[in-house]
C-alpha cells in the first residue's frame, strides 16, 4: 500500500462537476489500495475575486483580514471534495491548514511553512479515511491564519508529501504535464516525461505550471512529483501521463551513457517566458562602496522584489545601474528609485514597463560552449532585440520587447529542435 499525496488546483475543481470528476479518481486511487492525503486550492478564479471584493471594501487591505478572506476560498473546495467523495461511498474528512498542522512565520500574504507536524493527518489515514486539506494556508504561533502566496497549494501539498513520508506527491493541473515550451505558444512543444529538480527549479522561477517554492522543498526533502492532467480518465497512478521531476543522477535505466552521446545530446531541456517586466535605470550613479546598497535597502523596505540587475562599467566615476521588477511593482519601484537618485546624487531614473523575459533551461550549459551564442543569433535573425542578459549555470535570460516575446519562444524553440525526442 503506497501513501499518495495528491494536489488539485483551482481549474481541475471550478465546478461542481469537475469536484465530483476528481473525487471519482480519488475514490478510485483508494480502492486500489493507497492511502490518499488530497491537497485542493480554491476553485476557479474564487482567490481573484475574493481580492477583488476586498478592494472594493478597502484600498488597501488590513493583511491580516485579507489572508483570513482569502483563506476561505480553500476551505469552500476541501469541504465540499469531502462531500464528493461520501456520495461515492467513501470515507473522508476535511481539514483546514491549522487542523493538518501547518505552521508559519507572520508574513502575511507570503508566508513561509516553519513546521508541519502531520500527526492528526496519519491519525486520520490510519482509521482508513481519504483526508482533504485545504491548501495555501497555515497558521501562525498565536493561531492568525496566513496564506503561503500565489502557488501556495503546490508548497502545501510538498511539504505535507515530505512530512508524511509520502511515496510521491501528485499534482494535478489542467494540462498533462510540463513542456519543452508553453503549448499555447508553441504547437510542438513536446511533453517531457521527467526532469531533473535543478532544471525543474529553473522553468518554475519563470512560467511553468509548478511553484518554485514547492520545487525547492521537493528537492530539498527528496520528493518526487508527478504533474499530470487532472481531465484524464482515472486509470492506474503507475500508468497515469505525466512529467515526473524527480533525482536525476543518471539517464534513466541506470546505465550511464557513452561519451559520444553525453557529448551529443542538447543540454537545452526548455524554453519558457515572464512577461509583465519593467525595467528602472538609475543613469550616472557615483561610483563609490556602498553605493549599490543605498540603491537596492530601499527597495527591500519597500516590499519590491527585484530580479536582473545590470551595472554599466564605470566612467568617469559614474555608472547606470538597470533592474528588472514586475510590471505591477513598477511603480513603487520607480517612486522609491527616484527619491534614491535624488540622495545619491544620480542623474535621473527612467523605466520602461513593456518588457518580458524569455529563457533557456538546461543543466550543464555552463560547462559546453555555444548556448548563449547560439540564442543570441536565433533571435538576432528574428529581428528581437535584447535589452538585457542574466544567467545561472544551467539558464540564460533575455529581456526583450513584450510584444516579441511570443516569437521569441517559438524562435528558440526551433532553434534547439526541442521538438524533437
Amino acid at each position: 500500500m503506497a501513501l499518495l499525496v495528491q494536489k488539485y488546483g483551482g481549474t481541475s475543481i471550478a465546478d461542481a462537476e469537475r469536484i465530483r470528476h476528481v473525487a471519482g479518481r480519488i475514490v478510485h486511487d483508494r480502492a486500489a489500495g493507497n492511502d490518499i492525503a488530497v491537497v485542493v486550492s480554491a476553485m476557479g478564479s474564487t482567490t481573484d475575486e475574493l481580492i477583488e471584493l476586498a478592494r472594493s471594501i478597502a484600498a488597501a487591505p488590513d493583511p491580516r483580514e485579507l489572508d483570513l478572506l482569502l483563506s476561505t476560498g480553500e476551505l469552500v473546495s476541501c469541504t465540499l471534495m469531502a462531500m464528493a467523495v461520501r456520495e461515492l461511498g467513501a470515507d473522508a474528512v476535511s481539514m483546514t491548514g491549522a487542523q493538518a498542522g501547518i505552521r508559519t512565520d507572520t508574513a502575511h500574504g507570503r508566508a513561509s511553512i516553519v513546521a508541519l507536524d502531520p500527526k492528526r493527518v496519519r491519525r486520520e489515514l490510519d482509521r482508513g479515511r481519504i483526508v482533504i486539506i485545504a491548501g495555501f494556508q497555515g497558521t501562525t504561533e498565536d493561531s492568525d491564519v496566513t496564506t503561503l502566496g500565489r502557488g501556495g497549494s503546490d508548497t502545501t501539498a510538498v511539504a505535507l508529501a515530505a512530512a508524511l513520508g509520502a511515496e510521491r506527491c501528485e499534482v494535478y493541473t489542467d494540462v498533462s504535464g510540463i513542456y519543452t515550451a508553453d503549448p499555447r505558444v508553441v504547437p510542438d512543444a513536446r511533453q517531457l516525461s521527467e526532469i531533473g529538480y535543478e532544471e525543474m527549479l529553473e522553468l518554475a522561477s519563470y512560467g511553468a505550471k509548478m511553484h518554485p517554492r514547492a520545487i525547492e522543498l521537493a528537492a530539498w526533502y527528496h520528493v518526487p512529483v508527478l504533474v499530470a492532467g487532472s481531465a484524464e480518465e482515472a486509470g492506474s497512478t503507475e500508468e497515469r501521463p505525466g512529467t515526473l521531476i524527480h533525482d536525476l543522477e543518471t539517464p534513466t535505466g541506470g546505465e550511464m551513457a557513452s561519451t559520444g552521446e553525453m557529448e551529443a545530446r542538447d543540454r537545452v531541456s526548455g524554453v519558457t517566458y515572464e512577461r509583465g517586466v519593467a525595467r528602472i535605470t538609475i543613469r550616472a550613479v557615483p561610483d563609490r562602496p556602498g553605493i549599490v546598497a543605498s540603491v537596492f535597502e530601499p527597495l527591500t523596505w519597500g516590499n519590491v522584489s527585484v530580479d536582473t540587475i545590470v551595472q554599466n562599467a564605470s566612467a568617469d566615476r559614474l555608472t547606470d545601474v538597470s533592474f528588472t521588477v514586475a510590471k505591477a511593482d513598477a511603480g513603487a519601484a520607480l517612486d522609491i528609485s527616484r527619491r534614491v537618485a535624488s540622495e545619491i546624487g544620480a542623474a535621473e531614473c527612467v523605466s520602461d514597463t513593456d518588457l518580458g523575459a524569455v529563457t533557456i533551461v538546461g543543466t550543464g550549459m555552463q560547462n559546453a560552449p555555444g548556448y548563449a551564442s547560439r540564442m543570441f543569433r536565433a533571435l538576432a535573425d528574428a529581428g528581437i532585440n535584447i535589452e538585457m542578459i542574466t544567467t545561472s549555470q544551467i539558464r540564460i535570460t533575455c529581456i526583450v520587447a513584450e510584444a516579441q516575446l511570443d516569437e521569441a519562444v517559438r524562435v528558440l524553440h526551433a532553434a534547439f529542435e526541442l521538438d524533437k525526442p
